[in-house]
């Protein structure tokens, strides 16, 4: 497989560095985008071992003139595939205990954010002959496997969460209609449960192992695929 140019928002820790990492390992450059470059002391480091194959930009999803700005720095070229990685879990809170202040933090940063970093990047994923956008979601926003509410057990309360992701998952399924005849190929991924800051050290799987599998998924997807929910091995995820 040839060397491709990869856009990633949230690149300074967690599933989104791991991304940067092996993208990196195997040749690949990356337009990496995070909230506070000079914050992020886990993927500056990277760059005096690579070069400008990994270039570091502010990036806010939520703020449209940060995503004009990043868009701007790195559509010098066609973008062979976007990742939209950033994402917050918010609050979990009970529905008659809902912080609704925090409810609409989290669907403008995982639902309307994503929506926002494709448009501003959609004219340079276009140029490329990949033409890939993934959307990193959840299976927790599977209406078909959501039997244990937001109430009880370890899931509950995300309601804000599951909400926002679920959005998100229409948007990108909207998305694979409306640019289907330009060749754009896109999906939702869902990593599974990450051991990350915001997925904790109790889940069982490293973000080595999950990025591994994605990326597995992002190189073989087809274009008959686009518009699907799908896990890390490429598994259908129902809706």
């Amino acid at each position: 497989m040839l060397p491709m140019r990869y856009a990633i928002s949230g690149a300074s820790r967690g599933i989104g560095l791991e991304f940067v990492r092996q993208l990196l390992e195997r040749g690949d450059t990356v337009e990496a985008g995070v909230r506070a470059p000079a914050e992020a002391r886990l993927l500056a480091p990277l760059v005096y071992s690579v070069g400008p194959r990994l270039r570091i930009h502010e990036l806010d999803i939520t703020n449209q003139a940060s995503v004009k700005a990043f868009a701007a720095a790195v559509s010098d070229g066609p973008l062979d595939v976007l990742i939209n990685n950033a994402g917050v879990s918010g609050k979990w809170c009970s529905f008659m205990e809902m912080d609704y202040e925090d409810m609409a933090k989290v669907m403008e940063t995982n639902s309307v954010g994503p929506m926002r970093l494709s448009a501003a990047l959609m004219p340079a994923v276009l140029k490329g002959p990949t033409r890939k956008i993934i959307h990193l979601t959840t299976r927790m926003a599977s209406l078909t496997e959501n039997t244990r509410g937001g109430v009880y057990g370890f899931e509950g309360g995300a309601y804000a969460y599951r909400m926002s992701k679920a959005a998100l998952n229409v948007c990108m399924r909207t998305m694979a209609v409306d640019f289907r005849d330009q060749g754009l190929i896109t999906a939702a991924l869902n990593p599974g449960w990450v051991r990350t800051e915001m997925g904790g050290k109790l889940a069982p799987m490293r973000p080595e192992d999950a990025v591994r599998g994605m990326l597995r998924v992002i190189d073989d997807i087809t274009k008959e695929q686009s518009g699907m929910f799908l896990d890390f091995q490429g598994r259908e995820v129902p809706w």
